[in-house]
């Protein structure tokens, strides 16, 4: 546990650095852009619904009219777009400070993306890949740079179905979700190896929200999860989005953040609190798991990474 309780009001001047958000508009994602628009840092809040991203930039500069924030359109769930939005982006920016791979969907009825593959899988992980390795450039190029990958304590309980990824055979959605955070870990902490390995000067850091009360909980199909997550848990277990987005907040901004840390909350269970380094799971680490699920991502988005060599 951390002696004093770290909040965002400990985030530094973030003036001049450009930061890309995605899933900003609602929850966790709002909650961070809020906080590093109000200490100064350029916001690209990348959502799917422009209108929600205009309605949450309006929230933001009530509160704090002098706000940088622009509003950029991203499906991650479709590959297509992820590449549409990286060409923008890569046209007007020279370089991308931080990315937040925040956004995410939770336990929805089993379902395609645009190129076929199950939802929760394709949103929460391939987008988040694939996004990464496009924009690498920009963040290599980058002060402080950092990738911030969001996972869930829900990783511990997932496993990878490499013989039936698409949920064909047999679909659980918590299963899958849980599957989907797991795959988020696996690549937050590989990252961390290769850039690395090839001496990059990009951290990969990797983050829990502990139990948020978010639109993932009320969003999910009507039945237990709902039941469960939405109206019982909340009230009872759950912190604001303002709490939980502190993990994510100092992996993204803390000057005393290392590459390869999982930060999440330090209370009980590590449900609820203030940020600390805290563990990975044992599949999340395992090199074998990693290269597979590397290799195969890169198959499934056809996206490479061309990772900077040691000088």
């Amino acid at each position: 546990m951390m002696r004093n309780r770290w909040t965002a009001e400990r985030i530094s001047d973030q003036t001049g650095r450009v930061f890309v958000v995605t899933g900003a508009n609602s929850g966790l994602g709002l909650a961070t852009t809020r906080a590093l628009a109000r200490r100064g840092g350029h916001v690209i809040l990348a959502v799917r619904d422009e209108k929600k991203g205009r309605r949450a930039v309006a929230e933001i500069t009530a509160e704090h009219p002098d706000a940088s924030l622009e509003v950029r359109r991203l499906d991650l769930a479709d590959l297509d777009s992820v590449r549409a939005f990286a060409a923008r982006l890569r046209a007007d920016h020279p370089r991308l400070d931080v990315l937040v791979n925040n956004a995410g969907v939770m336990a929805p009825p089993r379902s395609l993306s645009a190129q076929g593959h199950e939802l929760q899988f394709a949103c929460n992980h391939l987008g988040h890949f694939a996004l990464t390795g496009l924009l690498l450039d920009l963040l290599t190029a980058g002060r402080d740079p950092r990738v911030v990958t969001v996972s869930s304590i829900n990783h511990r309980q997932g496993r990878l179905r490499f013989d039936d990824l698409t949920g064909e055979r047999r679909y659980s959605p918590m299963g899958f979700y849980n599957q989907s955070k797991l795959a988020n870990a696996i690549f937050g902490w590989e990252l961390h190896r290769r850039l690395t390995a090839a001496a990059s000067p990009v951290r990969s850091v990797l983050a829990h929200p502990g139990y948020t009360a978010t639109n993932l909980q009320s969003s999910a199909p009507v039945g237990l999860w709902r039941v469960v997550l939405g109206r019982i848990g909340n009230p009872i277990l759950a912190q604001t989005p303002t709490d939980g987005a502190l993990p994510q907040l100092y992996a993204a901004t803390d000057p005393d953040v290392r590459a390869g840390q999982f930060i999440g909350p330090d209370g009980l269970a590590e449900l609820r609190g203030g940020p600390t380094p805290v563990r990975l799971s044992p599949t999340a680490t395992d090199a074998e798991t990693a290269r597979r699920l590397w290799h195969l991502s890169e198959q499934l988005t056809g996206v490479r990474y061309e990772l900077p060599t040691t000088a």
